[in-house]
């Protein structure tokens, strides 16, 4: 036997009608609707507001008048302001607001000549740009025949001048490459020397070799040769040559070995 399920039914008037809703239940029900659609028209119109600023704010940002329109380069001597500030992008005047300081200053810095760059972004028009140039330590031949000019890094500056006077000469088994490339490491060896030759002597050196095996040899002035051997200890190497330059009898042709700290030798020709 299944049982008979029942629904409840609105009741009926006498007459048989349903009930009329009481006028002010039917009011209140219309009011709150009412609220609800403001509500939603508000924030449709909050919305549209902030679309219209965010997109009218951006479009103004990208004019001119918030460009790099101003860009002033300091410290540069042998790059052209023309070249670091299109190294650093700014070479169309980008809106301000693209401009990222560190960004510009990366570009830059890959200049051959240039070790460090600050930059400062001003609103709402300005870029200023800082350069710290790199020192050249020595120079070296290159393949063509030319003169490289080296920082104690190995950074190479430049490949197309004539020999610059006051600088150590540098002579390893690999020509240095391009200006902006990095010398090879089996000639580094003998860039960390000429890079720290001590003013005791410094003016007495007139070039640095690297023999293989990173074996560093001094061309003097005398002339005399200085055996440095490897990079290594060379406070205590240079300690030894300074003494005896300034206490021993030396000939032209001799031969100082400071190959090996506190222990140095002098042979003749």
């Amino acid at each position: 036997m299944s049982t008979a399920t029942t629904k409840a039914r609105p009741a009926k008037s006498a007459t048989g009608h349903r009930a009329a809703i009481d006028p002010r239940i039917s009011a209140r029900r219309k009011a709150v609707s009412r609220q609800r659609g403001r509500r939603r028209l508000g924030w449709l119109v909050a919305l549209g507001v902030v679309t219209v600023l965010v997109v009218g704010g951006w479009f103004l940002l990208h004019t001119p008048w918030f460009s790099a329109g101003t860009v002033t380069v300091v410290g540069a001597t042998h790059e052209t302001p023309a070249q670091v500030i299109a190294a650093g992008g700014l070479a169309t005047h980008p809106a301000l607001i693209d401009v990222h300081a560190g960004t510009v200053a990366q570009g830059i810095e890959r200049l051959p000549w240039v070790r460090s760059a600050a930059v400062t972004v001003a609103w709402p028009d300005k870029v200023h740009i800082v350069v710290t140039e790199q020192v050249p330590v020595a120079q070296m031949k290159t393949a063509a025949g030319h003169w490289a000019l080296l920082t104690a890094g190995g950074r190479v500056l430049a490949v197309d001048g004539p020999q610059a006077p006051g600088l150590l000469t540098l002579t390893g088994p690999r020509a240095p490459g391009l200006a902006g490339s990095t010398l090879g490491s089996a000639d580094q060896v003998g860039l960390a020397v000429a890079a720290t030759v001590p003013v005791s002597f410094k003016a007495q050196v007139t070039s640095v070799g690297v023999q293989p095996g990173g074996w560093v040899q001094l061309t003097m002035t005398t002339p005399v040769v200085v055996n440095v051997g490897t990079a290594s200890q060379l406070p205590s190497k240079y300690e030894d040559v300074t003494s005896i330059l300034a206490g021993a009898s030396l000939h032209a042709g001799d031969v100082i070995d400071v190959s090996v700290p506190d222990a140095p030798t002098v042979t003749g020709p």
